[in-house]
């Protein structure tokens, strides 16, 4: 099978690297890649990994490229191109792709869509306002009182979101936006929680939980995320199989029922409240960075898995296999970000961290001649396993720390509450 994997970053890196380790997968090409993509292919002995430029908006260019190297599938990482409807013309050429359409995407592309799927499926959620004025904004804010939950209704990099006890905050957020949800804030810890479907069978993953500041604590501003891991040891008994019945078949199910069937990977953002479970949003494609800790962890061949789901074969597979153990992958992000984030600063200590037995998930990277350098606000995910949290965390901040980028950060506490058996909300 020959692969075609869309976008730039680590979660492109990783299903990369995944699809490499799949035996009936004989050659991935990443368009356009990254360093560290192009970097992985003498690692694999009989494999061809390569990656190729292509500008990821012309879509007519993509489904070129795809039809050029024999494409069986073409996997497409990132939400926007997504969203941009690039899965249509590539089916409507023959090519099996695993991301949903233009239409289904709009789980993600839309807030409000989404809400109004979760409440024709019956799927528990937030209460919420979509307001179009900041006139409706503020009623909707002083109608909930504080903590004040502000989304932008509108993709946003994982950076719409402004959750905060400061009213003028709020207000500032909502008028940025064409279009905004103001929710009741949920309690509880957050679960992200990855299906893959072809539109009918849903195969759940094992949870996972990311984080979303940029300091330790969860203090500082939001990011598009510093860290993830798995499994949860503090997960209720069953809580797959809960989300599985109340949440993702359900969602599932109305997206067909509308003629727009979902296919590809659904990604539940949850929290566990005080009143049961409660869906905070739906994504559309494996999120970064839970995706750098999953996907070591998964057993099952990737290449064979995402054609299933691509070709409606996924009643095929009983379930996912996974390995023993935990995996922990913590995100080493530029100076200044997420404001201003620093570019052209020099990566060293890859090659080092990689030898301890991490996998550097490259993100936001660059070559300047033959030197790394930094290209982007999260810039690596050094990704670890271990027979438990406690062994994973150990050897992922070994890497971090055989890392040297002037100027950089990155959290010290990723896993920390799990490990210790606490819960982290």
């Amino acid at each position: 099978m020959k692969v075609l994997v869309i976008g730039t970053g680590g979660r492109e890196h990783a299903l990369v690297w995944a699809l490499a380790q799949d035996p009936d997968v004989e050659e991935v090409v990443a368009a356009p890649g990254n360093p560290g993509i192009a970097a992985l292919h003498p690692a694999y002995d009989g494999q061809t990994i390569v990656c190729r430029p292509v500008d990821v908006s012309d879509h007519a260019a993509v489904v070129a490229l795809a039809t050029e190297i024999g494409a069986d599938l073409v996997v497409v990482g990132p939400e926007a191109p997504l969203v941009a409807g690039l899965a249509d013309p590539l089916r409507e050429a023959g090519i099996a792709v695993f991301g949903p359409s233009k239409d289904a995407a709009q789980l993600e592309g839309s807030k409000a869509f989404a809400k109004d799927v979760m409440a024709a499926a019956s799927v528990p959620t937030s209460r919420a306002y979509v307001c179009t004025t900041p006139e409706q904004a503020a009623e909707a804010i002083d109608a909930f009182g504080p903590p004040y939950v502000v989304k932008d209704d509108a993709l946003a990099a994982g950076k719409g979101v402004v959750v905060t006890s400061d009213r003028d905050e709020a207000l500032a957020h909502a008028a940025g936006c064409a279009q905004v949800l103001i929710e009741e804030f949920l309690d509880g810890p957050e679960v992200s929680l990855f299906a893959i479907t072809d539109g009918t069978t849903v195969l759940p993953m094992q949870p996972a939980q990311d984080f979303k500041r940029l300091g330790d604590n969860d203090e500082g501003p939001n990011t598009g995320g510093m860290g993830a891991y798995t499994p949860l040891p503090w997960a209720p008994e069953g809580l797959v199989a809960e989300v599985t019945e109340l949440v993702l078949q359900p969602t599932v199910d109305e997206m067909r029922r509308r003629g727009t069937p979902f296919s590809g990977l659904l990604y539940a953002g949850l929290a566990l409240t005080s009143r049961g479970l409660r869906v905070i949003e739906f994504n559309c494609r494996f999120g970064d960075p839970e995706t750098q800790a999953l996907l070591p962890m998964l057993k099952t061949p990737l290449g064979g898995l995402l054609l299933a789901a691509a070709t409606g074969k996924l009643a095929d597979y009983d379930q996912l296999s996974w390995r023993n153990g935990s995996a922990v992958a913590v995100v080493v992000a530029a100076k200044k970000y997420p404001a201003s984030p620093r570019s052209g600063d020099q990566i060293a200590g890859v090659e080092q961290a990689e030898s301890g037995g991490v996998q550097v998930f490259h993100a936001g990277t660059a070559l300047d001649g033959e030197e790394l350098v930094t290209s982007g606000g999260r810039v690596l995910a050094v990704s670890a396993t271990g027979k438990d949290l406690d062994e994973a965390r150990q050897r992922a901040y070994a890497g971090v720390g055989q890392i040297r980028i002037k100027g950089s950060q990155h959290r010290t506490d990723i896993a920390l509450k799990a490990a210790r058996g606490e819960i982290d909300v």
